[in-house]
């Protein structure tokens, strides 16, 4: 069968490119796509705003929930949030280890709390100081933030 019958083989050959130039441009991409040749490096999942944010949204609204008598959790919505926070870290590239590896960090907890430590007082509240994580959790449901959406008034 001749070349003719494939005219883009042919217009390979006629610029120089042939055969085994097309071949060797399907072999880099075969590798780029299964992994043959380095990915480019990955932030740390921590670095990653819609997943640390996410995640940083689960965490306040779980120690509200924890800590606040007349605030309980929307559970399923919480769990619901999680897992999609999972799947788009997987869908990212991170693995089920390195998501865990995360959430277990102690480093990372520390850094969730200050970071929600700020979070309260840029609205005039203090982590320390009893009531106010209560007072957060009620301004976040009436507000229907992201926070809100994950709490419930008794």
């Amino acid at each position: 069968m001749a070349l003719q019958a494939y005219p883009g083989l042919t217009e390979a050959r006629g610029q120089g490119g042939g055969l085994r130039s097309l071949a060797s441009r399907l072999l880099v991409a075969l590798a780029v796509c299964f992994g043959g040749l380095p990915a480019a490096a990955k932030p740390p999942l921590r670095d990653v705003p819609e997943i640390s944010d996410g995640i940083f949204t689960v965490v306040v609204a779980n120690e509200i929930r924890r800590k606040c008598d007349d605030i309980q959790g929307r559970l399923l919505r919480g769990i619901g949030e999680i897992s999609r926070l999972r799947a788009r870290a997987n869908q990212l590239g991170y693995s089920d280890s390195e998501i865990r590896a995360l959430l277990d960090s102690r480093e990372e907890k520390a850094r969730m709390i200050e970071r929600g430590r700020d979070y309260m007082a840029r609205f005039g509240l203090d982590y320390d100081k009893p009531g106010d994580l209560c007072r957060l959790g009620r301004l976040e449901i009436k507000n229907n933030s992201a926070i809100g959406a994950l709490l419930r008034a008794k």
